[in-house]
């Protein structure tokens, strides 16, 4: 950390000229838990260029996706607006798990990010930046119409049906592809020819890997090396440590892109989840849950920023989520707020140093649907039908409330204290529960968010 500090402190003698507009790279990795880098505590998994990356940057230990699962959650990010607003609420608008568990109607949301939200890849855009989107969009069928000059990769799919190795996705740029090539480090090589070929222009590069989503196809030139090492007590599985290393290998590969290109110092670099990990084949543990869960091992994710001379190195536990993202990159870019409801707060000056805390405000997240579970996988689970059921959640401070459609019920929680989740609160302290419940309500008249209705008359 001393280290780190006076790195930090000789790059800000730069001046102040770095500081002004910078360069974006924002790194969205799919499906990546909390604990799966070594920089969080990961037994297994090899990341050095992230932890060393990581140890010069802000982390944000209680980060949190907007959403358990893909789509939902990057439709908040790119609108900076909680579900109800966009009424993307899942992968997909057919119903999930079998019609007979289903107690409440199905609300399908729609598939489509609303073309009339604006995102802020447009708002920067519209400031001069070259904006490039590489691999995953997943909200419609072309992102450049939503504020990307460039894209390679970006459809409406969800995952690389065929796995990592060719023939890659048929999107956009991924035409054509070695035999031998990895998608993963196929997205880095193009982020790296997108960089060299901007010239002296501002860019946003918006690396949104499809890793490590399933299929959980091991790079073969790694598998040996984690089939042959010791198994950690958190993290054993040897394909998905080599998709995790590849992806560190090609932030390696940008990073010395970065320095020898002098735009080490110009360039904010975000790393960043779409939700918890695999269940599976990771584990999130001491948090509960996983992808598609509300606990919080569905929804608490990796993030950190990183900027020299601008953001200090060190760990926060400000809790913040994806909605938050939409003002903190226009504020970075200089770039205005659209007239639309922008649901998150700018986190530039608790990143600057300028306050220590950005008050304790309520988080929310609302699921008006059905997630089957996990073959296999029932462990921690509510019910072992499905990861998560109709839910709506409110965090304040260190309070936690969950809301169960189907059956009213509560699950309070004090995060601080049970970070796993493990004890129910809501009998021993009904104030709170009750406090946070009538919270939780109001918002969701104030956004007219859909609770479902009962699809059985009651016995």
């Amino acid at each position: 950390m001393i280290r780190s500090l006076i790195l930090w402190l000789l790059a800000a003698l730069i001046g102040s000229a770095c500081a002004e507009k910078p360069n974006i790279l924002f790194i969205y990795l799919d499906d990546l838990g909390w604990k799966d880098t070594g920089f969080m505590g990961s037994d297994f998994y090899e990341t050095p260029h992230l932890d060393r990356l990581a140890a010069e940057s802000l982390i944000f230990t209680d980060a949190y996706a907007a959403a358990a699962n893909c789509a939902p959650s990057r439709a908040c990010l790119l609108s900076g607006q909680y579900t109800p607003r966009h009424e993307v609420y899942n992968v997909g608008t057919t119903p999930r798990g079998k019609a007979k568990d289903r107690l409440l109607e199905h609300i399908p949301g729609v598939d489509v990010l609303d073309p009339n939200i604006r995102t802020w890849a447009q708002q920067i855009q519209e400031t001069g930046y070259r904006t490039g989107i590489f691999g995953k969009w997943h909200l419609s069928e072309d992102p450049k119409s939503y504020g990307f000059d460039v894209n390679v990769g970006g459809d409406k799919r969800g995952s690389p049906p065929r796995g990592y190795y060719p023939p890659h996705p048929k999107a956009p740029g991924l035409e054509e592809a070695n035999p031998d090539e990895y998608l993963t480090d196929r997205l880095t090589d193009e982020v790296i020819a997108f960089i060299e070929s901007s010239g002296k222009r501002p860019w946003l590069a918006y690396l949104s890997h499809f890793a490590v989503h399933t299929p959980l196809h091991a790079k073969k030139e790694l598998l040996a090396k984690y089939e042959a090492k010791a198994k950690g007590s958190l993290h054993q599985h040897a394909a998905m440590a080599t998709m995790i290393q590849a992806v560190d290998d090609g932030v390696g590969k940008l990073l010395a892109t970065l320095q020898k290109l002098q735009l080490r110092e110009k360039t904010l670099i975000l790393f960043y989840s779409d939700n918890g990990g695999y269940g599976p084949a990771t584990d999130m543990a001491p948090l509960k849950g996983y992808k598609g869960t509300y606990y919080e091992g569905g929804i608490r994710v990796p993030f950190f920023a990183h900027w020299p001379g601008v953001i200090a190195p060190g760990k926060t536990a400000e809790p913040i989520t994806g909605v938050d993202l939409f003002p903190t990159l226009c504020a970075f870019a200089e770039a205005a707020l659209p007239d639309q409801t922008v649901d998150g707060i700018s986190l530039v000056p608790l990143l600057k140093g300028e306050i220590e805390t950005l008050g304790e405000r309520p988080l929310f997240w609302h699921f008006p649907a059905y997630l089957q579970s996990y073959r296999g996988v029932h462990d921690e689970q509510r019910d072992p039908l499905f990861r998560s059921r109709p839910v709506g959640v409110i965090r304040v401070g260190d309070w936690k409330l969950h809301e169960y459609f189907e059956d009213n019920a509560l699950e309070l929680y004090h995060l601080r204290e049970d970070i796993g989740e493990s004890t129910n609160l809501a009998k021993a302290h009904p104030e709170k529960a009750q406090a946070l419940h009538t919270q939780l309500k109001a918002w969701r008249g104030a956004v007219q968010a859909p609770v479902p209705k009962p699809r059985f008359a009651k016995r």
